[in-house]
């Protein structure tokens, strides 16, 4: 395999004072900086999956903008879209009003969509991020039901808005923000390996789905009827924990006959990551609501609620955000959903997914620390753990979240991006982009294999 640090010769003009940037960025730039801290490239050059750092290192990304590059960097189809726009003289910033632009974005978007929700749909652009399509959602199932309560779930990720983060599960980031928890009700969501009543599997998610029909329909049980559900086909920062179809099809049936809107975040999952368009089309599952953001855009920021007519109970301007507009998203979200679609790149995802879960999942015969390798399409997560540490609910080892650092870093090295998520941090995500190659996909294998037997034999 070849070097995965070497070094290419640096274009005239460009700065490879890597280490001089990092440190400008740590004096100037907020705590708050996440990726920088553990990623610590200065990408110069990009394309499809690899990266190349401003200290002449190449890198494949399997972080992938955090799952919006469908294409990877700078996809041909994606250029040119963009250079469309900008020499035909159209408008950049439109607020809300009709495009050529955007009226071809919203017809590429619809005809992707499942045809219940397509043919009876209406769409909302928002504020150009994800958590603002969230915000948008929560209020319009607010508005048109007349109710404030909202049920979510535990390892939920939505966004770091007020609203998007009270439906967030994570305590520690809710806590330090300050979320309120009024109006929201946390249920179980179906994790088998770390099952939150310690049995997993089919009867575990089948409790899951009784404690939340139970807890609606309890006249004692102190939930007010909710303005809706917000659901994670599969939870991404959560840990890449697929809920199972049959317990997404409860869900449906659950809100359905109690009137309450179901609200899908597909943020994440949207455009083919899972080996399907939308990640509930696995279940067959129609929600009334779908949040959708970052592969949409195809790379630059776009995000757009689409929902049930009849949940179409919005005033003039009661919801709006002045980067709605996003001319260049809206023809770079259109060549990626067409060509997504035209050369069957969710099919890919899933076929190449598939293989690769059955490699990483060997890793586990190899190495005690995996606890467990989850996933769907090419949204893979591994879980490590201690297993030397006494086991806690169901018989399970705590996580190892330093070896996941380690491995990270490891990999990072080895000219790997990777990330963690899932409780503690301890889950090792992939999420390369959907045009990966089997070539490429056997390099992130065999990469993340040795930083995972490097950081073991390091803590060993």
């Amino acid at each position: 395999m070849p070097s995965a640090r070497s070094r290419p010769a640096v274009h005239r003009g460009e700065s490879d004072d890597s280490e001089g940037i990092l440190r400008r960025q740590s004096l100037r730039e907020s705590a708050a900086r996440t990726y920088a801290r553990s990623l610590p490239v200065v990408p110069v050059r990009a394309r499809g999956m690899t990266i190349e750092g401003a200290d002449g290192g190449r890198y494949l990304d399997c972080l992938s903008g955090a799952g919006t590059l469908a294409l990877g960097h700078n996809h041909p189809v994606v250029l040119e879209a963009i250079r469309a726009v900008l020499d035909s003289g159209a408008p950049l910033h439109v607020l809300d009003l009709a495009t050529p632009v955007k009226d071809a974005f919203t017809t590429a978007l619809f005809e992707t969509l499942p045809r219940q929700l397509a043919e009876h749909g209406r769409i909302q652009f928002c504020g150009p991020a994800g958590t603002d399509a969230v915000e948008a959602a929560l209020k319009l199932v607010r508005t048109a039901t007349g109710r404030r309560g909202l049920l979510a779930f535990s390892g939920g990720y939505h966004g770091m808005t007020a609203g998007a983060l009270a439906a967030t599960g994570d305590t520690a980031v809710r806590g330090a923000a300050g979320a309120a928890d009024a109006h929201i009700t946390r249920l179980p969501y179906p994790y088998d390996y770390r099952c939150p009543f310690g049995v997993g599997g089919e009867y575990g998610a089948e409790l899951s789905a009784r404690l939340t029909e139970s807890l609606l329909d309890d006249p004692k049980g102190g939930i007010q009827p909710p303005a809706g559900m917000l659901v994670e086909a599969v939870q991404g920062e959560g840990g890449v924990i697929p809920a199972p179809d049959p317990w997404m099809r409860r869900m449906r049936d659950l809100t359905a006959a109690r009137g309450i809107p179901l609200i899908a975040d597909e943020v994440q999952t949207g455009v083919g990551r899972t080996g399907a368009f939308w990640a509930v089309e696995h279940s067959g599952v129609v929600p009334d609501v779908m949040v959708l953001s970052k592969a949409i855009g195809g790379s630059l920021p776009l995000a757009v609620v689409v929902y049930r007519e009849e949940l179409d109970a919005w005033q003039p301007g009661a919801h709006a955000g002045t980067f709605r507009g996003n001319q260049l998203a809206m023809a770079a979200g259109t060549a990626t959903l067409a060509y997504v679609r035209r050369n069957g790149l969710a099919e890919h995802a899933a076929l190449l997914g598939a293989r690769m879960l059955t490699r990483l999942r060997a890793l586990a015969a190899e190495h005690p620390c995996v606890g467990d390798v989850r996933g769907r399409g090419l949204m893979l997560g591994v879980e490590l753990v201690d297993p030397e540490a006494a086991p806690g609910l169901g018989g399970v080892p705590p996580t190892a979240p330093r070896l996941a650092a380690a491995v990270r870093r490891a990999a990072l090295d080895r000219g790997l991006i990777v990330e963690l998520g899932g409780r503690d941090s301890s889950v090792i995500r992939l999420l390369p982009p959907l045009t990966i190659t089997e070539e490429q996909s056997e390099a992130v294998l065999e990469r993340l294999a040795d930083a995972l037997a490097a950081a073991v034999a390091i803590r060993a």
